[in-house]
């Protein structure tokens, strides 16, 4: 990739090492929603989400704020049918939810691939832009030992693709830019994110869909990493 060899690994967390599980999906939605009141059509989820996500596209300033995550999970569920005075309280409980790390997955290839990485003396890092506890997230998925650095945008105050999250990622893992690498499926906030500060950039394409161009390497699964990385 480089004639630098890398010595730092950085992982996006959602979607590129954890997926969710049925809390998240259509169905888990209806049961938030039912306990407030609510009917909702579990088959709207993924057109609910395509919508709702211009929500997360319009914050510019990329500072962190609870606010806009409970907005784009309210736009969710009414897209999905929800109505009512307790919309707001119901969209709450879902984002403080979203951080409990019992209602997600570790893709079956992450967990081989870092322990193969950690064995070749590169340091890992976790730059993450959700308000999970990053240092619960290692201990529930039995992480721990491997990750060298951890930063979350609820933490630090802003969110990828701003310069200063990755700055901070760099720093606490005692690395330069150019000597590193960020692993994200986010072609705007992982790979240009990193890409602006001079960190070299790997996009995760798990789905059989056409990758977006990112004028980066793809891959499809984290077991072709490590051969890329040589």
């Amino acid at each position: 990739m480089s004639r630098r060899p890398v010595s730092a690994v950085f992982f996006d967390v959602d979607f590129t090492l954890i997926y969710p599980g049925p809390t998240f999906q259509g169905e888990g939605y209806a049961a938030f929603c039912a306990r407030y009141g609510m009917t909702v059509d579990p088959s709207l989820f993924p057109h609910a989400v395509r919508v709702a996500s211009s929500i997360l596209d319009a914050a510019q300033d990329h500072a962190y704020d609870a606010d806009i995550f409970v907005c784009y999970t309210r736009r969710i569920i009414e897209e999905m049918g929800a109505t009512g005075p307790r919309l707001e309280e119901c969209a709450t409980e879902i984002y403080n939810e979203w951080a409990a790390c019992q209602h997600f997955f570790l893709y079956d290839d992450v967990a081989p691939v870092l322990q193969q990485l950690a064995a070749r003396g590169l340091k890992i890092g976790l730059i993450s832009n959700s308000h999970r506890c990053l240092a619960s997230f290692q201990e529930h998925f039995q992480l721990r030992g491997l990750i060298t650095a951890a930063v979350s945008s609820s933490e630090h105050g802003y969110m990828k693709p701003h310069p200063s999250i990755f700055e901070a990622a760099l720093t606490l893992a005692g690395v330069e830019a150019r000597d590193s690498l960020m692993v994200g499926d986010s072609v705007a906030h992982d790979i240009d994110g990193a890409r602006r500060v001079g960190m070299r950039g790997v996009l995760v394409h798990r789905s059989d869909d056409p990758a977006p161009v990112a004028g980066v390497p793809v891959i499809r699964s984290m077991t072709e990493l490590p051969a890329l990385i040589n």
